[in-house]
């Protein structure tokens, strides 16, 4: 049990890693201690505005400096394996930003290095404390969709001209054929279906197919991904989940795409345009009929959104840049299973990796392992 604050570093201060500060400083439980960043100017300023003592360049720096017992990883996708691993080997907690890995070799490696860590890891899927996200998965906990056997995620969201400020999306997200990026689409629909607790269920093979190539780089190079590919994922309940990863097409965003639909219900969030989102459920209207899911919140939201703090309405991705980090810290001080511990992190990375073995095979069926067989 930890007897003082819990101290933290946050290790991309300069750019993702910032948008945590609010949320740890908002826990009296937490002191932020440390910030690194491989661009040391604007480091220093991120320092002397937030006023923290110690600062790296470099994440082995920090993680051995025995300044912090906390860790957030805030850089690049690729790194985030490597230094969650690193910080795991000496017994420090991790909260990771999103992908967990970018190969299943880096995968294997980061779930046997927090099998032996004594520390906490948790991923950081946001849109899975969304306040619409939280209120389907309560309703689903209550069994009010009867048995669920369909789910649909999309996050379409162009972004060609950030892969050129954030070059390391050019290479590892559309440098890559695959469904590179499918943890803000796929981690609320995974919890949907396992928030019942009566089956753990997990996607146990994936199909991916693409759309070709119909955009070009400044540099007049094709995209490697194509421009929108769909992964349909087998779950082990044999139920079926549509995920879709769209970051090139020139069209309107509609990063908050889901759908669920079980035996008593079915739900379609907002269309990206304004329009609400809808739910049926036959406890409340046994012939099926569309209402408002906002209508539903007064009865079955959970507490935590109904009368939330300000840290938290202001908080970026709908309120789940704040809400992840206290589920973060609370999981430490109870020395408890965070939320979104390894091994969801995995059930929500490993598919969109194998999704590009499917796409290299022309489409074919790929079996996704399942990490809790990794000791």
């Amino acid at each position: 049990m930890m007897t003082r604050p819990i101290r933290f570093g946050i290790i991309g201060a300069a750019g993702r890693g910032n948008s945590f500060v609010r949320a740890l400083r908002a826990n009296p439980a937490t002191e932020l201690r440390a910030l690194c960043d491989v661009r040391a100017e604007q480091l220093a300023v991120s320092a002397s505005e937030l006023d923290v003592e110690h600062t790296f360049t470099e994440a082995e720096a920090l993680i051995q400096s025995g300044t912090v017992d906390a860790i957030v990883v805030g850089t690049p996708m690729q790194f985030h394996a490597p230094q969650a691993i690193l910080a795991l080997e000496q017994n420090i907690h991790v909260l990771s930003e999103v992908t967990a890995a970018v190969s299943v070799e880096e995968s294997r490696d980061l779930v046997r290095a927090a099998r032996r860590s004594s520390a906490t890891y948790m991923m950081a899927e946001n849109y899975t404390y969304t306040k619409s996200n939280v209120l389907v998965c309560e309703l689903a906990r209550r069994g009010l969709f009867g048995e669920t056997y369909y789910g649909e995620g999309g996050y379409i969201h162009e972004l060609k001209q950030h892969n050129e400020t954030t070059p390391w999306r050019r290479h590892w997200q559309t440098g890559v054929n695959g469904c590179t990026y499918p943890t803000h689409s796929l981690g609320p629909v995974l919890q949907w279906f396992n928030a019942d607790r009566r089956r753990p269920d997990r996607v146990v093979a994936v199909c991916a197919i693409g759309s070709g190539h119909h955009y070009l780089d400044p540099r007049g190079d094709r995209y490697e991904m194509e421009d929108s590919v769909t992964m349909m994922c087998r779950l082990t309940s044999g139920g079926l989940v549509h995920i879709r990863v769209d970051m090139l097409s020139d069209r309107p965003h509609n990063m908050v795409h889901y759908a669920l639909q079980g035996t008593d219900g079915a739900y379609e969030s907002t269309d990206g345009n304004g329009a609400a989102a809808k739910i049926w459920l036959r406890a409340r209207h046994a012939t099926p009929t569309w209402e408002p899911l906002a209508a539903l919140e007064e009865e079955f939201l959970p507490d935590f959104w109904k009368n939330p703090p300000q840290e938290a309405v202001n908080a970026g991705h709908g309120g789940g840049d704040y809400w992840e980090v206290q589920d973060f810290v609370q999981a430490i001080l109870e020395q408890g299973e965070a939320p979104i511990g390894i091994d969801l992190a995995m059930d929500m990375t490993l598919p969109g990796l194998l999704s590009q073995q499917s796409l290299a095979a022309g489409s074919s069926w790929v079996a996704v392992p399942d990490p809790r067989n990794w000791t």
